[in-house]
C-alpha cells in the first residue's frame, strides 16, 4: 500500500521523478508524458470492497494507492470529499446497458473529475512549498471551463486557457470567459491542435521558465489517475458477480478519458473491452485496424466538438502502456504490442449524420436525451454489437460515458428533438453573464509575447 511510485517520461530522456513533481511540471523537460513507472495491483478482495461505497470514498480507495508516500491519509480523504460532492449517475437505458452521466459536477462536464481533484493537489504541494504557478492549458471544448473553475479564485495560481475560436459552443465558452479574477481565456484563430501545439512549445521554452508554468490538459498526470475512479465506481455499482467483466464505451478526442480506464484496467478492474469511439477524426480506430498511425491535419470540424482532435496527446501514454515508444509528433519510434491493444479494444469512427441520427434514435426509443459526445458513444456501442453479437445479449454489463450535459448543445438538440435540455443548476443564468476575453492568431511568438508582458 505505502510502495513509492515514480513516474518515468515517454521519451525516455527525463530522469523519472515523484508524483507531485509531475503534478507541478506537467510536461516532461524532454517533451515526453509522464507515465507511473508501475501501477498498483487491485487484489480481489480490495475490488469487492468497494461495493456500496460513496463515490469519494472509491476515490480515496484508488488515489492512495498513488500517493500513500506523498501525502497523510487524512489529507487526501479530506479533498475528495470536497472535490466530489456531487452526484455520479447511472441511467439505464435498456437491460443491462446503462449511461455513466458524468455531467452532474460544477461546469457539467467528466473534465470536473479530474479538475477538482487536481486543483486541490496542485494548490496543496504548492502551499506546502509557498510557491505561485501559472497554468497554461488548451482545450478543444470543456476541459476550458473545468480547470477556469476548478483553480477559480486560488491566490497562488493564475490560469490562461486556449481555445479555438470557432470550434467551442457559446455556453462552452461563456463558461470560462465570464470569471475573471486569476483566469484569462485566449481565442486563439486554428484549431485545437494549433492550441495543443502552442501549449506545448511553450512548455519546452527556457525563456519562458521565470514563469513557473504548468499544464493543466490530460498531458498532466494529476490529471488522469483521477479520471480511473468512475470506471471502478461504474463497476462496483453494477455487477451482478465479484468477477463479471464490463464493457466499455468511451467516446475519445484527446484519450485521457480512455487513458484513465486503461489505468484502471491495468490495476485489476475486470474489463471485458474498451470500445474507442471517435468522431470523423478516426485515426486512431484506423490504427488500431491497420496498425498504421497517421495524424489528421488540419483535424475535422465536427458537432462533438471535444473530440475534434488530429493527433491525441494520449496516445504516447496508450503506446508506452503496450510496450511501446512514440515521439511528439505522433511517429511510433518502437512498434507496442499491437495484438494486445486490438485484445482490449475496438476502435470505430462515427460521422455527425450517424452522430445525429443516435440522439434521435435514442429519445425516441427510450426518452434519453444524449448530447453528441455521449451520442458518438452509444453509437461505438451498437457497432460493437453488431461486430461481436455474442456480445449484445441481455445479460451483458455495458456502460457508456456520457461526457457533458447536454444542455451546453442547446442547438443541436432543438434542432433534432424540437426541446430545450433543462439546465442544470450550474448553468442557470449563464447566457446573460458578461464575457471577457482575448484573441490571438496562431502565432507561438504572439503568445510568447502575451505571457511574458502580463506574467514575468
Amino acid at each position: 500500500m505505502s510502495q513509492s511510485i515514480s513516474y518515468y517520461s515517454t521519451n525516455l530522456k527525463a530522469i523519472p521523478v515523484s508524483f507531485k513533481e509531475a503534478l507541478l511540471k506537467g510536461l516532461a523537460p524532454d517533451g515526453g508524458l509522464y507515465m507511473p513507472s508501475s501501477l498498483p495491483r487491485m487484489e480481489q478482495g480490495e475490488l469487492n470492497d468497494l461495493s456500496g461505497k460513496a463515490y469519494h470514498e472509491i476515490a480515496y480507495a484508488i488515489l492512495r494507492r498513488f500517493l500513500a508516500t506523498e501525502m497523510p491519509p487524512d489529507d487526501l480523504r479530506s479533498m475528495t470529499r470536497e472535490a466530489y460532492n456531487f452526484e455520479v449517475p447511472l441511467e439505464q437505458v435498456v437491460e443491462r446497458k446503462y449511461l455513466m452521466r458524468l455531467d452532474q459536477g460544477p461546469t457539467a462536464s467528466f473534465k470536473d473529475f479530474a479538475a477538482r481533484m487536481m486543483g486541490r493537489l496542485m494548490q496543496y504541494f504548492l502551499h506546502r512549498e509557498n510557491r505561485d504557478m501559472l497554468i497554461l492549458t488548451a482545450t478543444s471544448g470543456d476541459t476550458g471551463s473545468a480547470i477556469a473553475n476548478a483553480f477559480y479564485g486560488l491566490e497562488n495560481i493564475k490560469v490562461v486557457v486556449l481555445f479555438p475560436v470557432k470550434e467551442v459552443t457559446d455556453r462552452q465558452r461563456k463558461q470560462m470567459t465570464t470569471l475573471g479574477k486569476n483566469v484569462q481565456i485566449i481565442g486563439i484563430e486554428g484549431k485545437f491542435d494549433d492550441c495543443q501545439a502552442l501549449v506545448k512549445r511553450a512548455f519546452s521554452d527556457p525563456e519562458l521558465n521565470p514563469l513557473n508554468l504548468s499544464s493543466a490538459n490530460s498531458i498532466n498526470i494529476g490529471r488522469l489517475i483521477p479520471q480511473s475512479v468512475y470506471y471502478f465506481y461504474a463497476w462496483a455499482n453494477l455487477k451482478k458477480s465479484e468477477t463479471e467483466k464490463i464493457l466499455f464505451s468511451v467516446p475519445s478526442g484527446n484519450f485521457g478519458d480512455l487513458m484513465g480506464g486503461l489505468i484502471a484496467y491495468h490495476m485489476g478492474l475486470p474489463v471485458k473491452k474498451f470500445v474507442v469511439t471517435t468522431n470523423e477524426n478516426d485515426e486512431v480506430p484506423l490504427y488500431l485496424r491497420s496498425g498504421n498511425y497517421a495524424t489528421i491535419v488540419p483535424s475535422k470540424n465536427c458537432i462533438s466538438s471535444a473530440m475534434n482532435v488530429g493527433h491525441p496527446s494520449n496516445m504516447a501514454r496508450i503506446i508506452a502502456l503496450y510496450g511501446g515508444i512514440m515521439d511528439e509528433q505522433g511517429v511510433i519510434v518502437k512498434e507496442p504490442d499491437t495484438a494486445r491493444l486490438r485484445q482490449d479494444m475496438f476502435g470505430v469512427s462515427i460521422s455527425d449524420s450517424d452522430t445525429k441520427a443516435m440522439i434521435k434514435s435514442v429519445y425516441e426509443q427510450y426518452r434519453v436525451i444524449l448530447e453528441p459526445h455521449g451520442a458518438v458513444g452509444w453509437a461505438g456501442l451498437q457497432e460493437y454489437f453488431k461486430a461481436f453479437p455474442a456480445d449484445s445479449g441481455a445479460s451483458q454489463l455495458a456502460v457508456c460515458l456520457e461526457t457533458a450535459h447536454p444542455a451546453k448543445f442547446p442547438d443541436e438538440i432543438r434542432e433534432l428533438l424540437g426541446i430545450d435540455p433543462q439546465l442544470p443548476p450550474s448553468m442557470v443564468g449563464l447566457d446573460q453573464r458578461e464575457e471577457s476575453w482575448d484573441t490571438l492568431k496562431s502565432d507561438y511568438n504572439l503568445l510568447k509575447k502575451t505571457l511574458l508582458n502580463k506574467y514575468s
